[in-house]
Formats: C-alpha cells, structure tokens, sequence
C-alpha cells in the first residue's frame, strides 16, 4: 500500500510540475545552504588546522614585544641554550633570524626572505626536505654560505623539473651553495610564508645579513607528556629572570602555545559554521511554511476527488496517508536536489577561497532527514484536515 501511494504522489507531482518545483525552492535552497556552508566550514577548519601544524606540535614561539618605552629587546642564542637546559620537559629549541634579500639565479631574479635558522629550528618546525639534506655542524658552527629553498623561490628562479641541489646563487651580495629544498609548507612561524623563503645557518644570516646575534624568535618544542602550562610557567619565569624584570613589571615578551591556538581556532571555526548553518536552515523553515500552503490549496482542489474516495469505502487514515506521503515525497525531492546543488557549490567556492573540499556525509543524511521531516510537520495538518471531510460536502463540491 506504502508504495502504491507513493506512486500516486509522485504522478500528482508530476501533475503539477512547474508548482511543485516553485514549492520546494525553500527546501531546496536551505538544504543546499546548510550543506555548502558546513562544508565550507569543514574546509576552513582543517585548513586552519594545516596552517597551524607547520608551526610544529608541541611548540612554543616565544617572540620580543615593544615595551612601555617604545622599545624591543631581542632575545640571542644564549637564552634558547637556557631554554633547552634549564626547563625538563624541553626537547629542542632553535631561534630564527630573518632579513630582505633578492636571490638571483641564472638571470632570474625573485624578493624573498633569508632566514638564518639551525637544524634544531627546522626539527622543532617539523620542516621536511623534498631534495637534497640539511645543514651539517661543521656549515652551523662555521657560518657557511649553504641554503635550502622553499618551494616559491625555486619555482620563480630555476628551470622547471630541473634539481637545484649543488648549484650556485645569489642572495644580495652574498653567494651560496643550494644543499636541499624543503617542502611545502605555506604559512608558518613569525606570519611569514615558509614557502617564499630560502634558509641559511644562522650565524650566517646574523654575520651576513643582520650584523648584529639577535634572533627574531625562537622555538620550543617540548615533550607532550608534559603539561604543557607547567612547561610555559617555567619558560616565563626563566626568561623574566635572564631579562632581569622585576616583580610587577610586564613581561617584554609573548609565549604562543600552537596547541591552544590550534584548539582555539578549531572551536571558533566550528561555532561560526553552526551558526551560519543555523541562519540557513531558516530558509528550510520557510520552505516548510510552504508545503503547507500548497497542500492546503492542493486539498481544495481535490475535495471532490477525496469525497469520491471516502464513499467508495476509503478509510480516513488512508486518505491522511496519501496526503502526508505527497508532502513527503515532496520535501525529500528537494532535499536530494539542495545536497545535489550544495556538492556542486561547496567544490566551487572551496577552489575559490582555496581551502580544501571536505565531505561531509553526516551533514548530508541529516539535512535529507530534516527535509523529509519538514514533509511530516508541515504536511500533517493538510492531510488531517483531507481526511476529516465529509464525503457527502465534499462531492457537492465545485
């Protein structure tokens, strides 16, 4: 019986083709909403998330900050070495160093950044090599004119497909040999893109470029058996105490914790998706206001239909059931074409806005099942009122 009446309100669809689509146009919209925006979301949490793990899990960035005076006291290689000896729980730490420079190469020539950095930064950063090897001791210690590339300054300055490994290049007025090239990475510690970036020892990069110890920031990583807030209080307290800061004075430096800025962003992503999800699904409500409509309409016009029904022997839940599936039927239409339209848009906007297209198959079963819900909230009272009409009113009716 279920699927003769299905049948039936498929053919009464069909009837009213051009109506039926126009009803369901808020279905269709808010359903394809919902999904698009959740998807989107998804994408934007887990590029977030990406973007966080190139700093590293685990890590502190500890940076200088300006003070009350207007001025910024640098951090040096003798406060990461503190760092790393004095505080259990540290594994690594690496400072970085970083300063403008135009490489040139083979006539090509491309802005960049040269970042002086140790092996223990790029350990510390999870940085990778797609080609060739890391610093040794003896190029660290000494200073040597060695880099590695990011994956941006090959692209821009070396012939395509071809290794730069053991070539030669220019940084300003300085030459160097190019011993590997890391992967890609995009945006990582200090705000800076480690992909636009070409990396040198770090006493290189002081002596070459900077004239000066100074490092811009240094990085922490520590042992994640660790807690993670006792670790940070013993760095505040050994740093304030090698900066000579009194009690009561501010400290002149910030510690970031990738950890909580990556929980952080997640669940900040996560609550604005919900709540643009939440503003969508009200066109869904709406898009219910109108089944109802148009069952109602629909009943009227079928009176007589209904009233030849009910005296040929029909029951009255019979006839509810064939009002209530049409409803149904009808919002699961539109809500299988809202997921076709919110697939299709959440692929285009994702390659727009250039995060990555996460399917979500929760939200999709959901948001068909509410669909089809709205078929039974909205399409309950018309089919009710269908089934309590008389049979003798209703074949009077004209």
């Amino acid at each position: 019986m279920l699927g003769t009446t299905i049948l039936l309100s498929l053919r009464e669809i069909r009837r009213h083709i051009l109506r039926s689509i126009l009803t369901t146009l808020g279905i269709i919209i808010g359903v394809a909403a919902v999904v698009t925006m959740v998807t989107l979301g998804n994408g934007v949490t887990a590029s977030v998330q990406e973007e966080i793990s190139s700093l590293g899990a685990s890590n502190f960035i500890v940076f200088p900050v300006r003070t009350d005076r207007g001025t910024i006291r640098p951090f040096d290689e003798d406060d990461v070495r503190a760092v790393q000896q004095q505080i259990a729980g540290v594994t690594i730490a690496g400072g970085n160093a970083g300063a403008s420079a135009t490489a040139f190469y083979n006539g090509q020539d491309w802005d960049t950044r040269v970042q002086g950095v140790n092996n223990a930064f790029l350990k510390a950063q999870s940085i990778d090599l797609t080609d060739g090897r890391a610093f040794t001791q003896d190029e660290e210690t000494a200073g040597k004119n060695v880099c590695l590339l990011g994956l941006k300054v090959r692209e821009a300055i070396f012939p395509p497909g071809a290794s730069p490994v053991g070539a030669r290049m220019r940084l300003g007025d300085v030459s160097c040999q190019v011993v590997g090239v890391i992967e890609e990475r995009g945006q990582g510690g200090g705000g800076a893109d480690d992909d636009d970036a070409v990396y040198m020892p770090l006493k290189t990069v002081q002596r070459r470029f900077k004239g000066n110890d100074n490092l811009d920031y240094f990085v922490v990583k520590y042992d994640a058996a660790y807690q993670a807030g006792v670790i940070q209080d013993s760095l505040v307290d050994l740093l304030r105490e090698r900066r000579l800061l009194q009690d009561g004075q501010p400290n002149d430096f910030n510690v970031i914790d990738t950890a909580q800025v990556n929980q952080a962003l997640g669940a900040a992503t996560g609550a604005l998706t919900a709540m643009v999800a939440v503003i969508a699904s009200i066109s869904l409500l709406v898009g219910g206001i109108g089944i109802m409509n148009i069952m109602l309409v629909s009943v009227t016009e079928r009176t007589r239909e209904i009233g030849i029904r009910l005296a040929i022997g029909a029951l009255a839940s019979e006839v509810r059931l064939q009002f209530l599936t049409e409803a149904v039927v009808l919002c699961a239409l539109g809500g299988l074409v809202g997921i076709a339209l919110g697939f299709v848009a959440s692929i285009g906007l994702a390659s727009v806005i250039d995060v990555p297209f996460v399917f979500d198959p929760v939200i999709n079963i959901v948001s068909f099942a509410f669909a089809a819900g709205m078929g039974i909230v909205f399409g309950y009272y018309p089919a009710r009122r269908a089934s309590q009409l008389d049979p003798i009113d209703a074949l009077r009716h004209e």
